[in-house]
């Protein structure tokens, strides 16, 4: 699993553009939340809140989870992106839907630019669905994570036309069913299809690699993946026809223990690792996964409120704690690796040339991991104590991690 080809990555010019993206995004959610207030103490089905809800999931989540995923499917099954200009495509049509998405929501402005966002990003996402599978049908090893990439694709394909459906709900009313219960499927088919699927695929392959460990326990991954699905399907499913209840807590279990079976091959990894030290991104990526068990665990309570507290702080572990703590490590994993591929490869052993961990400030990397852990730390007290001069100060925390970290992801993309 150490093993990795980096020969067969695509050009620059079809991964740089969604970490570039996906940083002034951050940064724009960080200025949101200092501009929303108390908003964010409310019901989440807010105009305000909706923007910054998908600022993270489209704008920053997604859009880097592209640039990554376009870099490393092709790394790791070893095969050529199957369209490099397809995926540029993609860029094109996830950067202006999501502006449009986002504009629309936060002045509330239904029709035709949420509509026409909404249909944009799920051309990106059918776009990025017929990339990963047209580049990975022909592998026949490495099915495990096979089966991780493609179905998360497929998974943010569902969650795509449903927003878009959703969208076009709110100008002409067509669906028989409740909006809200509605939008709450559509979250979870994103938040664990898509995200969770693409984020444990991705790791099983490289925190092995981080940490040069391995585990031939493969039947674990196997396991996790049918159990996460099956768990979703069974949610949707149920959601559907009942109003989302504690019934629903049998199908987030089916889910936890997917991601349980993940966890134990990680460990596995962990036990039999060569590099004892653990970095900065890899405990950001400790911290991340231990928001996620805290989001699971709040889950008994969350079901039993439509707004409120709980909520709230379920939100905070997923958005905040976990996809965004995992981001912010895993960045500084990947981009200075591909930097350094593209300009240095080929000078290695020619000349003095900088390693990869060289190319960004190992200064602002641990400036950024703490005021992660404090904005997460923050955040959770203000929507404990609904006092609004703490949420302030958490909102401003945030935008200082924000500048954190797009400098240093502008140190690496034009380091010279």
């Amino acid at each position: 699993m150490a093993h990795i080809t980096i020969q067969k990555g695509p050009e620059q010019y079809v991964v740089l553009p969604f970490f570039i993206t996906a940083g002034i995004f951050f940064l724009i959610f960080s200025f949101l939340l200092v501009f929303t207030g108390g908003q964010l103490f409310g019901h989440h089905f807010q105009p305000k809140v909706l923007a910054i809800v998908h600022t993270l999931a489209l704008g920053w989540g997604t859009m880097l989870i592209f640039g990554a995923a376009y870099q490393l499917v092709p790394v790791i099954f070893e095969r050529p992106l199957s369209s490099s200009s397809w995926a540029f495509v993609s860029y094109l049509f996830l950067t202006l839907g999501s502006c449009l998405l986002i504009y629309s929501f936060w002045h509330f402005k239904v029709g035709l630019s949420m509509c026409f966002g909404s249909m944009l990003v799920t051309l990106s996402s059918y776009l990025y669905f017929y990339i990963v599978w047209n580049t990975t049908k022909d592998v026949e090893q490495l099915f495990e994570l096979r089966f991780y990439f493609t179905l998360s694709a497929f998974w943010l394909c569902f969650t795509t036309t449903l927003g878009l459906l959703l969208a076009i709900n709110l100008t002409h009313g067509f669906l028989t069913k409740s909006h809200l219960d509605i939008l709450k499927l559509h979250a979870h088919a994103g938040l664990v299809g898509w995200f969770l699927q693409l984020v444990l695929g991705a790791g099983a392959k490289m925190l092995p690699m981080f940490m040069l460990g391995r585990s031939t326990k493969i039947k674990l991954l196997y396991a996790s993946v049918i159990l996460i699905n099956l768990g979703l399907v069974l949610f949707l499913l149920d959601g559907y026809a009942h109003p989302v209840g504690f019934r629903s807590l049998i199908f987030a279990a089916v889910v936890l223990l997917g991601v349980l079976c993940w966890s134990v091959y990680v460990l596995d990894c962990f036990k039999h690792r060569a590099r004892k030290f653990l970095d900065i991104p890899m405990k950001h990526s400790i911290i991340s996964f231990l928001n996620l068990m805290l989001a699971f665990l709040s889950l008994p309570m969350v079901v039993q409120q439509e707004s409120g507290n709980w909520v709230n702080l379920y939100a905070v572990w997923i958005f905040l704690g976990w996809i965004t703590g995992i981001i912010l490590g895993m960045t500084f994993k990947t981009l200075p690796f591909m930097i350094w591929n593209w300009r240095y490869n080929d000078l290695n052993g020619i000349k003095k040339i900088p390693m990869p961990k060289e190319l960004y400030s190992q200064q602002i990397l641990s400036m950024q991991y703490y005021l992660y852990l404090l904005g997460v730390f923050v955040m959770i007290i203000a929507v404990i104590s609904k006092v609004h001069w703490v949420l302030h100060c958490a909102a401003w925390i945030w935008v200082a991690l924000a500048v954190s970290y797009v400098v240093n992801v502008a140190k690496v993309v034009f380091h010279k």
